[in-house]
């Protein structure tokens, strides 16, 4: 019961950050990236800081800690929620969440360079399979049924949008945070550096929406407040709080490898509260991630028995 409940939570940030994504995205015509990324992560780290205090947690980073804690805030809240942003904005056709959904893959391979950390044949292949499926589930079955080079013009252009630079770039912000969060709670905890660095994180973000140019009245619905308080409450407080607590704790590659699950969850979402539904491709997509999440969480328990056969 006790590995169920665990296993529970260490899915759930993957699971908010697929809705957080879906309730972010009209917010960002009327209000433009940087304001949206500023107001997700503010009242995130304040809540979270709260939390911190309630509980009776270590509310201070440890000096030791600071050097690290400020490139994590530099790359993980201040580039990575930034570049988020500008790619919902501009991203299309589904290859965005594709890009960023890929950074288990980026952690594995830094995982592997930093931590030495092991990934056996099992724990690629299970890392491939959820590339593979999450190709399935964001790019269009149209653009898939071509050999990129060998694509008509306006089928390979959907390759170029604006938008999949910056989820490119996110994706890689993202991957390299995961990673500084062992360095940045060396000595502190890591719900602590994660509500500081997501309050600190805002303040340049708030400042860049408060010097761009035109107007700066966002003239939001209340349901809108509600899709921005969701992203920040649920979506980044409670989400990031619990994935960074895993990150510094738990195996990183194959913690890291549940975002495969995120546009599983995102996709749900849309079935549940719009009425859409998968098709066969999405189908197959659904299928290889969790494939991938089982061969990744169990490389080692798969692959130690082949590797004793083959002896």
């Amino acid at each position: 019961m006790h590995a169920i409940r665990l296993w529970l939570l260490m899915v759930l940030p993957f699971a908010l950050w697929g809705t957080a994504m879906t309730a972010m995205a009209p917010l960002l015509d009327s209000g433009g990236p940087w304001i949206v990324s500023g107001l997700r992560l503010l009242p995130a780290g304040a809540a979270l800081l709260l939390w911190v205090v309630a509980t009776g947690r270590q509310i201070w980073i440890d000096g030791r800690d600071l050097a690290w804690f400020l490139v994590f805030t530099l790359v993980d809240a201040c580039l990575f929620q930034g570049l988020l942003a500008f790619g919902l904005a501009g991203t299309g056709a589904g290859l965005g969440s594709v890009l960023i959904d890929s950074q288990p893959l980026i952690v594995a391979l830094l995982a592997r360079l930093l931590f030495a950390d092991s990934i056996n044949p099992i724990g690629w292949l299970g890392l491939g399979l959820g590339l593979v499926g999450i190709l399935c589930l964001g790019v269009p079955a149209e653009l898939l049924s071509h050999w990129w080079l060998l694509a008509d013009p306006p089928v390979a252009s959907q390759m170029l949008q604006p938008g999949e630079g910056w989820m490119l770039l996110a994706a890689l912000a993202m991957a390299a945070g995961t990673v500084l969060i062992r360095f940045a709670s060396r000595h502190s905890d890591p719900v602590t550096v994660t509500a500081w660095h997501m309050l600190f994180g805002s303040v340049p973000l708030m400042l860049f929406w408060f010097l761009e140019p035109g107007d700066r009245t966002l003239g939001w619905s209340v349901i809108d407040w509600s899709r921005m308080l969701y992203a920040s409450l649920f979506g980044s407080a409670l989400a990031y709080g619990l994935f960074f607590w895993f990150a510094k704790r738990r195996d990183l590659t194959t913690f890291s490898s549940l975002g495969f699950l995120t546009p599983v969850f995102a996709l749900a979402t849309g079935g549940w509260l719009l009425g859409e539904r998968l098709d066969s491709l999405q189908w197959a997509g659904v299928l290889l991630v969790l494939i991938s999440v089982v061969f990744v969480s169990q490389r080692r328990r798969i692959w130690e028995p082949v590797a004793d056969v083959s002896k």
